[in-house]
């Protein structure tokens, strides 16, 4: 941003409202991310796009970093008439990204309709149009606050289902000094169903100020269309303008001329090699072959770009630029030609930029893989690392048991408390890296070419073979890499085990060599104990062991007979308390009896003598 600034300070800033008062439908390029830049600005601009938008900037970024002003928001004497869209969720904060941009642009842009869920969640986007009384604050504060009354201030919104909720906002707005109101004709949880552009013509029928219609508009017959249907008063194009810049200029397709348009504008202003290429690969998506976009999407490089157009449309199939459409002045011009019904001409002359790229061949797909380079050296040398680890753990001479006690000393004990994250975090790096491999090789395998498309495009075919080689060297590196952490992961564990299972087997081995010796000794004290109880009582000890053999016979028969005898006796004293129960139940059933006698009796005593008183 810095250095266009210095260039744009002088430049006379213009009411983009006036477009609106000139009796024909605006034309408008919309905000898409990473791609409505200067460059790609300028190059709609060529053809009859009336007004520009900024991709969208978060407003509070803008205001606090300048290198997010720098990396965000570029211009130049001829961006103009140019509107810089902001997401924001504070009136103020609004307004001090507005007087920042106002010297260099002609208005501001409010988004009120991203449907992005990070942006409705931090309060931007979409998420505006159920707070309606915050839009016009934020619309109030700029108007107030920017002396300029030719700064205009816009918003762009999604509808409501219930359409009443958007007219209500887009009066509050009118309401607050808004300049018009760009409406994407869905809500919010719409993405590719059809657009309402009912809705928005009634919006545009609720309204005195201008209404730009906004929503699959890919043609210029589809921004007549809806022009006619909506009553609208501009038309916001996005991906239609990706698709063929030169749409509102009358192509049906993107032609070769704007190609060529492109490839000046982009390597005049510097533009990135991701940028210059996707918008290439948009613009030529309607105009070539599925085998030739294998082919170049694929490539990933200036130079690389610069020379398949060229072998393309280069100078050995020279024809006239197709011609302007008709409707300018003098004579009425021909159709435009699109670039897939004609012969390509040459280029024009590179400019210095492009020269340094063709001096140096290699050199743009060097900067374009060198963050790949060093991510898979490094991955290569993560393998060479394991390899040797394991070559080291595998040495025959150095026992588990040492590398037991290697693994036990302080330091490697302190990183055994990181070593299960480590190992999995190295885990999940790893299949990553091997899954990109995998896509790589996939790409590249799938964008082969005929025996045709190489002879006529040699450069190309070599470029798609190195990198197809490179991939395939890729997925090698990482689906080792990945193996062998697991080998190594295994090999450490099993060295510990077996280190452990030989230190077990070393104290049982002692063990059992101490048990063994204790046994000796003990069998040994016992055949000499033996040995003397054998000398001193060979006679006398036998007779007076079969003499105490007859006595403890003698005893077990008495002992027999005494059981006999109490066995019997204890049946005798059990038949007769058996006998005396009976006679104790009858004797008890005999009371009974003779109780209820001697009751009854008194009964009857007691009646008797009731009656004597009477």
């Amino acid at each position: 941003m810095i250095g266009d600034v210095v260039e744009t300070e002088q430049c006379q800033v213009k009411d983009p409202v006036d477009l609106f008062h000139a009796g024909q439908v605006v034309k408008i390029c919309a905000p898409m991310v990473r791609y409505s830049k200067l460059a790609f600005r300028t190059l709609v601009r060529k053809y009859n796009c009336d007004l520009c938008y900024t991709p969208m900037i978060v407003a509070a970024d803008f205001v606090r970093s300048a290198k997010a002003r720098d990396s965000e928001f570029t211009t130049n004497k001829g961006d103009h008439p140019l509107i810089v869209q902001f997401a924001a969720k504070e009136a103020q904060v609004l307004c001090d990204a507005a007087r920042i941009v106002c010297p260099f642009a002609d208005g501001i842009d409010l988004n009120c309709g991203c449907p992005q869920r990070w942006a409705m969640a931090e309060g931007y986007g979409a998420s505006l149009i159920n707070k309606p009384e915050l839009v016009r604050d934020m619309v109030r504060h700029v108007r107030n606050q920017i002396d300029n009354p030719r700064f205009s201030v816009s918003i762009k919104i999604r509808i409501h289902e219930d359409l009443k909720r958007t007219v209500d906002l887009c009066q509050k707005a009118e309401a607050s000094g808004v300049s018009w109101i760009t409406v994407h004709g869905r809500n919010v949880e719409e993405r590719h169903q059809p657009v309402h552009y009912d809705a928005i013509k009634i919006i545009k029928q609720s309204m005195s100020i201008p209404i730009v219609a906004n929503g699959d508009i890919k043609t210029l017959k589809d921004a007549e269309n809806v022009h006619h249907l909506t009553g609208a008063d501009g038309i916001m194009v996005a991906r239609g303008l990706l698709a063929n810049p030169a749409m509102f200029a009358g192509y049906e397709e993107t032609p070769l001329k704007c190609i060529q348009d492109w490839v000046d504008i982009a390597l005049e202003h510097g533009t990135p090699f991701t940028c210059f290429h996707h918008h290439l690969m948009y613009m030529m998506e309607r105009i070539t072959s599925k085998q030739e976009k294998k082919v170049f999407n694929v490539l990933s490089s200036t130079s690389s770009v610069l020379d398949y157009l060229n072998d393309h449309y280069g100078r050995r199939r020279r024809l006239p630029l197709p011609a302007a459409p008709a409707g300018g002045t003098g004579s009425p011009a021909p159709k435009p030609v699109p670039l897939a019904r004609t012969r390509p001409r040459s280029l024009p002359a590179p400019s210095r930029v492009a020269r340094r790229h063709q001096a140096q061949p290699g050199a743009g797909t060097a900067e374009a893989s060198a963050e790949m380079t060093f991510q898979w050296t490094a991955v290569a040398i993560f393998l060479y690392g394991e390899i040797a680890v394991i070559l080291v753990l595998c040495l025959p001479f150095i026992s588990p048991l040492r590398w037991q006690k290697i693994f036990m000393i302080p330091l490697w004990s302190k990183m055994a408390i990181f070593w299960n994250k480590a190992f999995l975090t190295i885990i999940v790096l790893l299949i990553v890296l091997f899954l990109d491999a995998i896509r790589e090789v996939k790409k590249y395998s799938a964008a082969h070419v005929s025996e045709k498309a190489v002879n006529v495009n040699t450069n190309a075919f070599d470029h798609i073979q190195m990198k197809l080689f490179r991939s395939q060297r890729n997925l090698y590196l990482s689906g080792f890499s990945l193996f062998l952490w697991l080998v190594l992961r295994r090999t450490v564990t099993l060295l510990t085990q077996l280190a452990k299972g030989m230190a077990t087997q070393a104290a049982l081995e002692l063990q059992v060599n101490n048990t063994t010796e204790a046994a000796k000794k003990y069998i040994t004290e016992n055949e000499m104990l033996q040995q003397a109880l054998n000398e001193k009582g060979s006679g006398k000890k036998k007779e007076s062991a079969e003499a105490t053999d007859e006595k403890l016979k003698k005893e077990i028969v008495h002992l027999k007979a005494e059981l006999q005898k109490t066995s019997d006796a204890h049946l005798k004293v059990t038949n007769e308390l058996t006998a005396v129960k009976k006679q104790s139940e009858g004797l008890k059933r005999e009371y009974d009896r003779l109780m209820k006698e001697h009751e009854q009796l008194q009964n009857s005593l007691g009646e008797a003598e009731d009656k004597k008183d009477l």
